[in-house]
């Protein structure tokens, strides 16, 4: 075994390494789209930690970064994977996958310091795209590597500026033509745990720093974009108007009146963009981007008919069109019950939750064994500049992981 052990290596220790990367003076917190100079910058700071951690580091075909210790030297196979993403939503908090990927790094820090060398191969995973912030897609790398998506489609999707996923992957180093499904790297791998900051307000209330993921709500998100008439501010009088805008934020109001209407639904709009977006134009287009979650996908289906139903009569009053396309959709997701059972065993004073927010270990689900482990968040707020971990829950979550590890690879 190499003797680079990390002795003073913790998990807020190597958040604190990353605190200044990414940064948004404007938003608050951190903005760090896929590929943007920001998560380069953090995923050339993992590269690093892993390469001086003796690990084998590579980037397949879809742009997840791989670290490998595998000390037997066989062909990799039955592999325990762990890992997060990098990349934020526009002005999110610190957590949000870094979280899981330093957790990862300091857990092969302690297993080494507690001598145990893995019996089978260990990596570390960085997936892109997971939040979905430049291409609207959320967990769009384990996506293509599951053919969840497919490469026709990822390679079309653009981002504010017009670029392609296909032009933005080759600037990259990544080759389009070859990215998609990946079926060798999935045959090698046996299982995967995330580590995840809580999304929401529950190990607070239980008095404990870490949970063991149950379940992921059904979630998607519907672009709902109102059509009307484009015009003059100031010249065009209020009863000769057809305004896009007012439709729009009329249906806003009734996403949230609907969505309280049924009992553990989530919706939500996050997004509104004006066409052409000027303070004194009329705007001729507004697309709206609803999101909307439930543990039960019919009625998440049916809540958004609901909606659109709603957003085609005030297009309508207006004198205005609506148009509803979907952009994503995932299922409910519940993780593989026999590895939630064996983490439970191994974390016995762990309490059992599930999520709203969506992960990619939600993805990889559908290929092989997942489970998540959550680190407790005091406010339970995410998202947002005020995501925040103590330091101390921060450790704990990353030895509660170790352990789990040194288990599984036992």
């Amino acid at each position: 075994m190499a003797d680079n052990t990390h002795v003073g290596s913790t998990v807020s220790g190597l958040m604190a390494e990353i605190a200044g990367i990414g940064t948004d003076a404007s938003r608050g917190g951190y903005s760090r789209p896929v590929y943007s100079s920001a998560e380069l910058e953090l995923r050339e700071w993992f590269t690093a930690a892993a390469t001086d951690r003796s690990l084998d580091v590579e980037c397949d075909r879809n742009g997840i970064i791989w670290a490998w210790w595998n000390p037997t030297g066989a062909p990799l196979s039955d592999a325990v994977v762990t890992g997060s993403h990098l990349d934020s939503v526009p002005g999110g908090g610190a957590f949000d996958g870094p979280l899981g990927v330093a957790s990862a790094l300091n857990a092969v820090d302690i297993l080494r310091a507690r001598n145990i060398e893995p019996a089978r191969p260990l990596a570390l995973a960085v997936f892109p795209e997971e939040e979905g912030s430049r291409y609207g897609l959320a967990c769009l790398g384990s996506q293509l590597m599951t053919g969840a998506v497919s490469v026709e489609r990822a390679m079309g999707l653009t981002d504010a500026d017009g670029t392609t996923f296909a032009e933005l992957a080759a600037r990259n180093g990544l080759d389009p033509a070859h990215m998609g499904r990946d079926d060798e790297r999935l045959s090698q791998i046996g299982c995967f745990v995330e580590l995840h900051v809580e999304q929401g307000r529950g190990l607070i209330d239980h008095g404990s720093p870490v949970a063991i993921g149950s379940s992921i709500l059904g979630h998607g998100r519907w672009l709902l974009s109102f059509s009307g008439q484009g015009n003059h501010a100031g010249t065009t009088l209020m009863n000769d108007r057809s305004d896009p805008m007012v439709a729009a934020a009329a249906t806003v109001i009734d996403v949230r009146r609907l969505g309280k209407l049924v009992d553990g639904a989530r919706a939500t709009v996050g997004k509104l963009d004006p066409v052409p977006g000027g303070s004194n134009v009329i705007a001729s287009r507004v697309d709206v981007w609803l999101d909307v979650r439930h543990s039960d996908d019919g009625v998440v289906a049916a809540l958004v008919a609901d909606i659109a139903a709603a957003a085609r009569e005030h297009a309508a009053a207006e004198g205005c069109t609506m148009t509803l396309t979907e952009a994503s959709m995932s299922p409910r997701v519940d993780f593989d019950p026999a590895l939630r059972g064996r983490l439970s065993s191994i974390l016995p004073d762990a309490p059992i939750l599930p999520t709203g927010a969506g992960h990619d270990a939600g993805v990889l689900k559908e290929r092989i064994p997942t489970a998540m482990l959550f680190v407790r968040n005091p406010t339970g707020i995410s998202h947002s500049p005020e995501e925040y971990v103590e330091d101390p829950d921060a450790d704990r979550g990353g030895d509660a992981l170790a352990t789990v590890l040194a288990e599984l690879l036992g």
